[in-house]
């Protein structure tokens, strides 16, 4: 399939059916349960995705009057109901949004209060932060990340849920580059998960990829340099980066962080980085605006 390859895709009448994941995924599981919700018949998802954010979207769409179940476990049933209603919801917090902040916290050192999370949806990333040499302390609704020494080596394998997740990558590999000793991470869900290291190593990282592993090896620091993120999850990787490195760092691509990052730079800036959004007269607005 082509990078940038367009689907046209059109159906008077959509009829539930049987559909095997041979791959656990998040978005073609939710895509599918969209679809399936208006659709004729029973449409049963085997292999579904069980991040929490699936449970939510069933508990949301039932709320609309849709009739799904299952979703939490591998196999999601969706009977096709003729319209939906509107409702009132609430979202749950974003695991990997709150994820990327703990991050932050154990590369660069400090004490920071999370707030409205769900720290049982965090605990795979707890687990590795503490194994690393974090302080990770669980509230009701919040967690409090704690790094005041170097961190630890520690191996990574991601999983889907609830495993590590393969969007928190990127960024525990970056602090990672920061521990002390040679850690491995084993990419267990996504093929092209490890583009950001190209622009790790622009500075100084020393990571060395093989396949869907990457061998991470501690360095004293690292240098600020220009990059860009090349995805979403690759862009915060980069905001991590620059917070650790000596010296000034600009992210180009800033629109796929804007994707999944709400007021990132006003978050990053009230725990104490220094960092702002800087637009460039001569360059449209939007994908090459910077992060400095």
């Amino acid at each position: 399939m082509e990078e940038n390859a367009i689907v046209n895709a059109k159906a008077d009448v959509l009829t539930g059916n049987s559909i095997y994941m041979d791959v656990v995924s998040v978005g073609a599981t939710v895509n599918i349960m969209l679809a399936a919700v208006k659709a004729r018949g029973l449409t049963i998802i085997e292999n579904a995705a069980k991040e929490p954010h699936i449970v939510d979207l069933a508990n949301f769409l039932n709320s609309m009057g849709a009739d799904v179940r299952g979703a939490g476990t591998d196999v999601i049933k969706i009977r096709g109901v003729s319209f939906l209603h509107g409702c009132d919801y609430s979202i749950i917090p974003d695991q990997i949004e709150a994820g990327t902040y703990m991050a932050a916290v154990a590369a660069t050192g400090g004490d920071v209060l999370i707030k409205n999370v769900v720290p049982k949806h965090l605990e795979s990333i707890s687990a590795k932060l503490v194994e690393a040499g974090a302080e990770v302390i669980e509230y009701d609704d919040s967690v409090r990340v704690k790094s005041t020494g170097k961190l630890q080596k520690c191996n990574i394998k991601t999983m889907p849920h609830p495993g590590f997740p393969t969007d928190m990558q990127p960024q525990m590999s970056v602090a990672l580059c920061m521990a002390s000793g040679t850690s491995i991470v084993s990419e267990g869900v996504w093929d092209n998960r490890f583009k950001y290291v190209d622009q790790l190593s622009r500075m100084g990282a020393d990571i060395e990829v093989n396949g869907k592993v990457a061998v991470i090896t501690g360095v004293d620091h690292l240098s600020g340099a220009p990059v860009k993120a090349d995805d979403l999850r690759a862009g915060a990787a980069m905001i991590i980066a620059g917070l650790v490195a000596k010296g000034r760092t600009e992210i180009e691509s800033i629109i796929y962080i804007d994707r999944g990052y709400e007021n990132v730079v006003e978050k990053f800036s009230a725990i104490g980085a220094d960092i702002e959004r800087v637009e460039f007269p001569d360059e449209p607005a939007g994908e090459n605006t910077r992060t400095a």
